[in-house]
């Protein structure tokens, strides 16, 4: 009984220190509030997915049927469908929100937090591309076939790692039944990184946007900034929501309400928005080894700033690093806007110049 009790008293005393005793900077604006926010989603994400998945059917004949099946003849199956989809969008711009905020309060000083971070990013993109392969329309089908190619670029390995990947000659029965599996279950090793990320943030606590030492004037979580992460995920649900049933495929390519026909190519294939300036960074280069390199480090190299001097610690900005900042986010904007237009003039000419552009302001800054 006493040793119950004692560990008891023990998982107390660590969630009030993890979730409301944990100390934390008072000058902290809602900019801290991308995270908690980020938890709520993924929830929600993880919610409805395992419900669609209850539903849904990985056969090559039958995978485009259930997604009808699951938005006609399910009780609210369409409201769950709108909301995965949809929230997985909202999940994305969050993302990037966040981790522009690192860069702006050079929170990449904390080496375990970003590097698990940036781990967690790559994880979330292999989810989410898994997951817009099972609607099995002509998007995702051509998508999948398109992206999976890109590992036959790797030297002497590549063209083996595709054909087990797809399970044969082309993609098919077995390519759909393992995507759907390994995006049932990725998203739980994910949630163990979620807790990793975590615990490395409050190993150290948040940083200030004055860039003071951040040990210096602290206050409890609890009460004082766990409302406002509630206020800030009521809105953005508010907002997912307000997306899902009155523009529920804004952000959806037309060409998927058409099934899977490996005999008839989209005349323009492009991801989902949230991979659209990997994709024109990889579109813009002619070698097919260079344009994989590319897309990966396109990614991996926020990694660097890990190396670099502090970009952003407080309000006495140089020049300089205030525009950095700026025009990364700048150049994310304008890449994701060239990968959603066709690969001809003038798009094609920008996109190789805004490329140029993306890695040196990154490497040079």
């Amino acid at each position: 009984m006493k040793t119950q009790l004692k560990n008891k008293h023990t998982a107390i005393t660590i969630t009030d220190r993890i979730l409301v005793g944990l100390p934390t900077p008072t000058s902290i604006s809602y900019m801290w509030n991308w995270g908690s926010i980020l938890g709520v989603i993924f929830i929600i994400q993880i919610i409805t997915g395992l419900i669609l998945a209850s539903h849904y059917n990985s056969r090559v004949e039958t995978a485009f049927k259930s997604i009808i099946h699951i938005s006609r003849n399910v009780e609210f199956g369409f409201a769950l469908r709108f909301i995965h989809i949809n929230g997985a969008s909202i999940f994305f711009l969050i993302i990037f929100i966040h981790i522009r905020r690192g860069f702006l309060f050079s929170s990449f000083k904390n080496k375990y937090t970003w590097y698990s971070g940036t781990l967690i990013l790559l994880i979330i993109i292999a989810i989410a591309f898994l997951g817009y392969v099972l609607p099995w329309g002509q998007i995702s089908f051509w998508g999948a076939t398109v992206i999976t190619n890109l590992l036959s670029a790797i030297p002497y390995v590549g063209v083996s790692i595709v054909g087990w990947l797809w399970g044969g000659f082309s993609i098919g029965m077995a390519t759909l039944r393992r995507f759907f599996i390994l995006h049932f279950l990725i998203p739980f090793l994910l949630a163990f990184l979620i807790v990793l990320h975590l615990a490395s943030l409050h190993e150290t606590g948040s940083n200030k946007p004055t860039g003071i030492n951040p040990n210096i004037d602290k206050t409890p979580f609890h009460p004082f900034f766990s409302n406002k992460d509630i206020l800030t995920a009521i809105l953005i649900l508010m907002s997912t929501i307000v997306l899902s049933f009155q523009f529920p495929f804004f952000l959806g390519d037309p060409e998927n309400f058409n099934p899977a026909n490996p005999l008839n190519t989209p005349i323009h294939i492009q991801p989902e928005w949230y991979f659209l300036f990997a994709y024109a960074i990889l579109r813009s280069i002619p070698n097919k080894l260079g344009g994989v390199t590319a897309l990966i480090l396109s990614i991996l190299i926020i990694t660097i700033l890990r190396a670099k001097k502090k970009i952003v610690a407080s309000k006495k900005f140089k020049p300089s690093e205030k525009n950095f900042f700026w025009m990364y986010s700048t150049l994310f904007c304008l890449l994701t806007w060239i990968g959603a237009n066709p690969v001809e003039a003038p798009f094609e000419s920008i996109g190789k110049l805004f490329r140029i552009l993306y890695f040196s302001t990154l490497v040079t800054n």
